[in-house]
């Protein structure tokens, strides 16, 4: 069994060959890989190759792959079965954990996926203000809800389509789409509708389209607007929340949401997302109130009692520090080959993030972000993969540490990179 064989095999029987689209290489070109078995900080293909993982299941994996604490959890909670279409303790425990680590969450709903959980903060934000509109920006990726498939970062810009078909034109009149980083635009945009925007949904930091951070004063000012108007600020914290930190963008920055939405780390590695806010918002939801979400596998007790484990092994320790060391290594070993070869080129990096835009120029939207240099991203991430480094095969995409990363793993991969850099 072979990577190039399975690709084969999958493509006749799964679109594409791949069960999401970014995982399908066809913007860096060449065949996928096929992993057997992830452990610590690095993943073994079907080809018995070694790799040092940067995607880090694309951002949940903040421990690493098979943790031991997780995986024991999971195997605690299995003993007692696998799903129970009634509530259970774990749900209450992770509840108090969110709400406890995330300043704007009071209450919190269970979903499925990051995808149900912003569709769902959209939907209730629309029902508790009873308005229409949604302003999202350029770039920044929700999930694939209809409404939120405009301008979408991720896979949807990866494969060149950041418009899907299948969305009704009805649908996207409803959404206002803005460029990041441009208030008087958001401004504008409230002076207009503002009577019927229900609410402004962003990445906070958005790490869909790379990362990009906020301007000065910009979150704040997202905030205020929406206070003037009475809209629903969502910050989609999917990829941020716990990442960044226990309290996400949020707390790093001082500006909190009337919504979050949660994900990723909060499953341990399982299927998982949440939404949470303001009681008086929150309240809205079925069944106290009129806004309809349900979901059978909700809150489901194996990915509960990952999730629990991988936060409580958030607040132990010193993860955070450790992580912004070993993010800023990363990032300082990159700027020093781009100073000494001259290569247009900037890492933004906070934390256990960063990624490498082939650019002079500082990405602070979309459209800067899509004006890099596409052919030396594609040669760079070649070059990484042929020696042993697996970083995201997009430049669309942003890149993890974890706390699964020794030091001579970063050692090995700060080389690697260098040596891949000096190579163009």
């Amino acid at each position: 069994m072979n990577s190039t064989d399975l690709f084969a095999r999958a493509q006749q029987l799964i679109p594409g060959g791949v069960n999401s689209p970014v995982r399908a290489f066809r913007s860096v070109g060449g065949a996928p890989f096929f992993t057997k078995k992830a452990e610590g900080a690095t993943l073994t293909t079907v080809d018995d190759k070694t790799l040092v993982d940067f995607v880090c299941t694309w951002g949940p994996a903040i421990h690493g792959h098979n943790h031991e604490t997780i995986r024991e959890a999971i195997a605690i909670a299995l003993e007692n079965g696998t799903s129970f279409g009634t509530p259970n303790p774990y749900e209450v425990e992770m509840a108090e954990l969110i709400i406890e680590l995330v300043p704007s969450i009071e209450k919190v709903r269970m979903v499925n996926s990051g995808t149900e959980a912003t569709m769902t903060a959209i939907r209730l934000a629309r029902g508790y203000t009873r308005r229409n509109k949604i302003i999202k920006f350029e770039g920044c990726y929700h999930g694939h809800a209809d409404s939120l498939l405009i301008k979408a970062g991720s896979g949807a810009l990866t494969l060149g389509n950041p418009d899907s078909a299948g969305v009704p034109e009805s649908f996207a009149a409803e959404t206002i789409v803005l460029p990041f980083n441009d208030l008087s635009a958001v401004s504008q945009a409230f002076e207009t509708y503002g009577d019927d925007i229900a609410g402004v949904i962003l990445e906070p930091y958005p790490a869909n389209v790379g990362l990009i951070f906020p301007k000065p004063g910009y979150l704040q000012g997202l905030r205020d607007l929406c206070s003037k108007y009475e809209s629903i600020l969502i910050f989609d914290e999917v990829m941020t929340g716990f990442r960044v930190s226990t309290g996400g963008v949020q707390e790093k920055e001082g500006v909190l949401p009337d919504l979050t939405t949660l994900g990723k780390i909060i499953g341990g590695g399982l299927p998982v997302g949440a939404l949470g806010g303001k009681p008086e918002i929150m309240d809205h939801l079925a069944p106290l109130g009129p806004v309809y979400q349900a979901g059978t596998l909700s809150g489901n007790p194996l990915a509960m009692a990952a999730g629990i484990a991988a936060l409580k092994l958030l607040k132990e320790g010193d993860a955070y520090s450790r992580l912004e060391r070993l993010g800023t290594q990363v990032r300082e070993a990159l700027a020093s080959v781009i100073a000494e070869t001259g290569i247009p080129a900037q890492i933004p990096q906070v934390g256990s993030m960063f990624c490498l835009y082939f650019t002079d120029k500082t990405v602070e939207n979309l459209d800067d972000a899509t004006a890099t240099d596409t052919d030396r991203f594609n040669r760079h991430f070649h070059t990484c993969l042929e020696n042993g480094v697996y970083i995201p095969p997009s430049k669309y995409e942003g890149n993890f540490i974890s706390t699964a990363h020794e030091q001579g793993a970063i050692d090995q991969a700060c080389d690697v990179f260098a040596n891949a850099l000096r190579s163009l």
